[in-house]
């Protein structure tokens, strides 16, 4: 059975692709800069407060008939917000290019190893906006630095995914043609996308709890690492995103099975791929129970948890890319 592929519409998705790359590049050096120019300011602040003995008095004017300005947002909290926006515009782009792509091959759109990057990449964004979402001006700022941490991953995701893994648009390899396509991979894609945010929020926890985090050591990161959030409100977002992405991810691990069982006449056979997924899903298994237990909630704890995003990257490169297994029709075209 062949399908006629739509080369408008598939031309337009790798549009999309390309301008929520560079979309999300823009969101990233804007947060970037939001980063280092708060921490100046915030540094010039206490420089002040230190020179003066005590914080200065906010100014307030009771002259009646005088309507005081409201007073302006900093310019970093200004060029933040930019960035935020651009990051919610590169993030519509992505999913823009994985809607069009579908459309324009007639099945979903995550057949090969370039579709199943963006889908995990668009995950990944959509996990991080739910997370991170800012209600108050005061809490905005301080989540907002988050997400240059998000997006430096993804980043590199979608770049090795578009240089390196591209492939045009197609039918879907007779080998997956299933209705556990979708099932299995989306799936497997949202448990991915979201043990990204955990691992991201993880080493950033490990860094607020190493010297880096000391207040009173000197140097670049060290000032960077103090614009983040709290040692705990970092483990708090590990954990919770781990809670909701470990079952998930296990359910697809499950998904896979069966579609396996269709595919191949056996449930299991210790493929690379089935190995490594069920080691990664292990170790997040046992970092959950780490995190509830005394002595291992901390550090040791989420160690674990980098450990099993560090598994999820190995799986997602060098078990599709290197090793000779089942799911080697991943897809590099």
């Amino acid at each position: 059975m062949t399908t006629d592929i739509d080369i408008g519409l598939a031309r337009y998705s790798d549009w999309a692709f390309t301008s929520s790359v560079l979309v999300l590049v823009g969101a990233l050096v804007l947060l970037a800069i939001e980063l280092a120019y708060s921490r100046s300011r915030k540094v010039e602040q206490r420089e002040l407060v230190t020179a003066a003995g005590s914080p200065p008095a906010a100014r307030t004017d009771s002259t009646p008939g005088v309507v005081a300005e409201r007073p302006k947002r900093p310019v970093d909290e200004r060029i933040g917000g930019a960035g935020l926006a651009l990051a919610y515009l590169g993030t519509a782009l992505l999913l823009l290019c994985i809607v069009l792509r579908g459309l324009a091959t007639s099945r979903v759109p995550w057949g090969n190893m370039y579709e199943f990057i963006n889908l995990t990449c668009f995950c990944g964004l959509v996990a991080a906006a739910v997370v991170l979402r800012s209600g108050r001006a005061g809490r905005a700022g301080k989540y907002r630095t988050l997400w240059v941490f998000v997006l430096v991953p993804v980043l590199i995701l979608l770049t090795v995914s578009g240089r390196w893994l591209y492939t045009n648009a197609a039918p879907v390899m007779p080998a997956l043609q299933s209705y556990w396509l979708p099932i299995h991979v989306s799936v497997v894609s949202l448990g991915s996308g979201v043990f990204l945010v955990a691992g991201v929020a993880s080493i950033l926890f490990l860094l607020k709890m190493s010297p880096l985090g000391d207040p009173d050591r000197q140097g670049a990161l060290t000032r960077i690492v103090a614009r983040l959030p709290d040692a705990q409100t970092l483990d708090r977002i590990a954990y919770r995103t781990t809670i909701f992405a470990f079952p998930v991810f296990g359910f697809g691990v499950i998904f896979g099975a069966i579609w396996a069982e269709e595919a191949w006449g056996r449930y299991w056979g210790w493929d690379p791929k089935e190995t490594v997924s069920f080691i990664a899903w292990v170790i997040y298994a046992a970092y959950l129970h780490a995190r509830s237990t005394a002595g291992w909630r901390h550090k040791k704890a989420a160690w674990i948890n980098v450990a099993g995003f560090v598994a999820m990257v190995f799986n997602l490169f060098f078990i599709n890319l290197v090793t000779v297994g089942l799911h080697s029709y991943a897809g590099v075209g």
